[in-house]
């Protein structure tokens, strides 16, 4: 995925969910923070960060922080690239489980309110349903955690998920790392238990899990590596 032309800069904070104040030129500019969890280990003032301008006169925010600089590796912030990161690999046949169906449809609604991310539908084969996951919480040792904060959410996606398994349908759940350091993703019990139980008993149920791990540059974000998932 070719990303927008980007500004470098100096984190000075993360103001609060959804704005962060960063240094550019010596001045200081308000960027909309497209990420709503806690990036744990991805908001340290002082952080070489990079911010794409909006092409929209009218948005309240001009500037939107796409990556930055952790432990020496850059890590893709945007949950919203996430969905079409993984699509793209899909059609590009780079996710080999998820290859060999013929069409790819978005934000499908199921289950109670909810959309999954993505349906991949194939003759002859049970609908496909992708839930993506966007990881960007990493400690030393090349493990990779979700969530980085609580989400009832989250949970409520893979209780829905192991519906469609009982009902004879596929559900995956995707890791998309964005970040190039990271070799196994683990789900974060020291954060959420309740959703590490939960994808315990999905995994028993049937519902598949994998991670992608991304190749991330201030010109690109690309997915090319299955990562290992250990949720024992």
């Amino acid at each position: 995925m070719l990303l927008p032309s980007l500004t470098e800069g100096v984190l000075i904070r993360r103001r609060n969910r959804f704005v962060a104040e960063v240094e550019v030129g010596g001045a200081m500019v308000e960027a909309h923070c497209p990420n709503t969890g806690s990036m744990m280990g991805c908001r340290a003032p002082g952080s070489r960060v990079w911010i794409s301008r909006a092409d929209n006169p009218a948005r309240k925010l001009a500037w939107t922080w796409e990556l930055v600089e952790a432990d020496g590796t850059l890590v893709g912030l945007h949950t919203g690239r996430s969905n079409g990161l993984v699509r793209e690999a899909i059609e590009g046949g780079v996710i080999a489980p998820l290859s060999g169906y013929g069409t790819i449809r978005n934000e499908v609604r199921y289950g109670e309110n909810s959309r999954i991310d993505l349906l991949l539908e194939g003759a002859g084969r049970p609908p496909c349903w992708v839930e993506v996951k966007n990881v960007t919480a990493a400690v030393t040792g090349g493990i990779g955690y979700f969530p980085d904060a609580v989400t009832e959410r989250g949970a409520k996606h893979l209780r829905e998920m192991m519906r469609l398994v009982a009902a004879g349908q596929r559900a995956v759940l995707c890791f998309c790392v964005q970040r190039g350091d990271v070799t196994e993703v683990r789900p974060a019990d020291h954060i959420d238990p309740a959703y590490g139980q939960t994808l315990r008993t999905a995994l028993a149920a049937c519902v598949e899990v994998i991670a992608w791990g991304a190749a991330v540059t201030p010109q690109e974000i690309l997915l090319r590596r299955p990562l290992a998932v250990l949720a024992a």
